[in-house]
């Protein structure tokens, strides 16, 4: 997963164990998304349309 470039939630926290989630946009067509506490786990890849149903449910408060 080395050419993903993940960025931290701007919702996570600041402090040691309050992070949560990392995200990296920069591969066309692929979203990247990990869990920032363990960044040589899983990741879960989300293609376009994907990923903006998944924020769309998210921001609408449907998940």
């Amino acid at each position: 997963m080395s050419d993903f470039a993940f960025v931290k939630s701007s919702y996570s926290g600041g402090n040691p164990g309050q992070e949560c989630v990392e995200v990296a946009t920069n591969v066309p067509a692929v979203v990247a998304v990990r869990d920032s506490k363990d960044r040589s786990g899983p990741v879960l890849l989300f293609g376009d349309r994907e990923w903006l149903a998944f924020r769309s449910a998210v921001i609408d408060g449907k998940i």
